[in-house]
């Protein structure tokens, strides 16, 4: 037992809650059959992701940026733990065409060639007036037409000659009011969204007022954002083999033509009270994901992982289309890299009601509550022929405060790490561990897990060179706690 008080002040400079009697048992625990996690990756190229002959009009060159079937992708993703994923290909003049023509057959073939896999249509789509973004298409008739519409009504690059007036924030806002037309409804997903970032809080192609502009148009499609981007496997590339790719692609995540990533992870996510809390805090329902981006391996001349092999997004979610792409929707899931832990629950409760990953816990002023999480370190070793250990959880609380008026906030001044739990308090065997803590509602607010193999309070930014295996971490999606009379 460790006794312990913590408080968090919020805006007001009121306690936002009090931690008492912190309890962390580490203990082997027996999760609930109905329980499944369902690792996946929404992020994935085929050779649909295309080059181009410079004609006129240009001409697709199919693998030129990605050299791998939608079917062989399928198969690597069921090799290394998958049991879905998203066709994410990209494209430019006339694509739409080529996505009803070409990708999609792909992937008709390749759901019958990998049945193990649930696949989903989708597209990264050359945003108007931002960088990529994901859309993933719910399994119907009309899945690939209506992607199709999309991608030919709102990509940035769909038109040929090149119309600059596709390239506008207001076109983004059009493009998911269309998607609200759709029945079933798909889910939007901002790709890499600080990838042109110059430095901390100095946000490039994709700013904090478009994030929220996106969510305020379309809350139930426009949900998230990449908290750990692809291409990280640029520097296990050999040193001579350097030549088909400018120097910043060797940086994780490509992201060195600015600030680097954290822990693999994008700014956004990685810094405590930044971006991602500043959206939670106002009550947002934004959810983080992971995946490999991947177009080339690195070991045939590109900087990716396969699918799942090193970062993977868990659903907690029946294996079907329609209960991934809804356990998506309201944030059941948390991300990891390097195979560092399989399953994380939560149940946080009232002794009435519970609550979990992107649940909201409704109850009164002073409730005391227990949070219970479950998680499981496998003993096994990862693609990398290691076997990673959880050094550490933190438990991360923040206000919700409500809308604020500045809509480029970045910062969530009430948000903090209440508590650290290191490997040597760990008991229990087989991996599996119960963490339990009691804690006090003051305010509104929500909390949310960050865990790490390393020995580094926060996440540091990644050095060029920097063995991507050895840097590995966990984020769950939050859990809303609202005060109600």
């Amino acid at each position: 037992m460790i006794e312990k008080r913590n408080r968090v002040e919020g805006l007001s400079g009121a306690p936002l809650f009090c931690l008492v009697a912190l309890s962390m048992l580490f203990m082997p625990v027996t999760l609930m059959a109905e329980a499944t996690w369902l690792a996946g990756d929404h992020h994935i190229h085929s050779t649909n992701s295309v080059g181009w002959d410079e004609s006129n009009p240009p001409k697709p060159i199919f693998g030129g940026d990605a050299i791998y079937t939608i079917e062989k992708n399928a198969q690597m993703a069921h090799k290394f733990g998958l049991s879905w994923m998203v066709a994410t290909d990209h494209g430019g003049p006339n694509h739409s065409k080529l996505s009803m023509e070409s990708t999609y057959p792909a992937l008709l073939a390749a759901r019958l060639a990998v049945p193990e896999v649930i696949q989903f249509m989708g597209l990264e789509l050359n945003t108007p007036g931002a960088d990529h973004s994901s859309i993933i298409m719910p399994k119907s008739p009309n899945e690939a037409r209506d992607l199709a519409d999309y991608e030919y009504r709102f990509d940035s690059r769909e038109a040929w000659p090149s119309d600059p007036s596709r390239n506008e924030e207001a076109r983004m806002i059009d493009a998911l009011e269309f998607a609200k037309g759709l029945n079933p409804q798909p889910v939007v997903i901002a790709h890499h969204p600080s990838r042109s970032a110059k430095e901390e809080g100095v946000f490039g192609l994709t700013t904090p007022a478009e994030l929220r502009r996106w969510n305020d148009a379309a809350p139930n499609i426009a949900v998230g954002m990449e908290g750990a981007p692809g291409h990280q496997a640029a520097e296990l590339r050999q040193a001579d083999d350097r030549g088909s790719y400018p120097a910043w692609v060797y940086a994780r995540g490509a992201y060195g033509r600015g600030f680097p990533t954290m822990g693999g992870f994008d700014q956004m996510t990685a810094i405590v009270g930044g971006l991602w809390d500043a959206m939670l805090g106002e009550g947002r329902r934004w959810w983080i994901t992971a995946n490999s981006d991947s177009h080339i391996h690195y070991t045939e001349g590109g900087i990716d992982f396969w699918p799942g092999e090193y970062s993977k997004t868990f659903v907690h979610a029946e294996k079907t289309h329609d209960s991934i792409l809804e356990n998506l929707r309201a944030g059941r899931m948390f991300v990891v890299t390097g195979g560092l832990i399989t399953a994380l629950d939560v149940t946080l409760s009232d002794g009435v009601s519970s609550a979990g990953w992107g649940e909201t816990l409704k109850t009164q002023q002073g409730s005391k509550l227990t949070l219970e999480i479950a998680v499981t370190d496998p003993e096994g070793m990862n693609p990398a022929g290691r076997n990673p250990s959880l050094n550490r959880i933190d438990l991360i609380m923040g206000a919700v405060t409500g809308p604020q008026a500045n809509a480029d906030l970045a910062r969530n001044p009430t948000t903090a790490v209440v508590e650290r739990v290191s490997r040597k308090a760990f008991e229990g065997g087989d991996g599996q561990y119960l963490i339990r803590a009691e804690l006090t509602a003051d305010a509104n607010g929500y909390l949310r897990l960050r865990g790490t193999n390393t020995d580094s309070l926060e996440p540091e930014k990644d050095p060029l060179g920097e063995d991507p295996w050895s840097d590995l971490w966990f984020y769950s999606n939050p859990v809303f706690i609202e005060l109600v009379d």
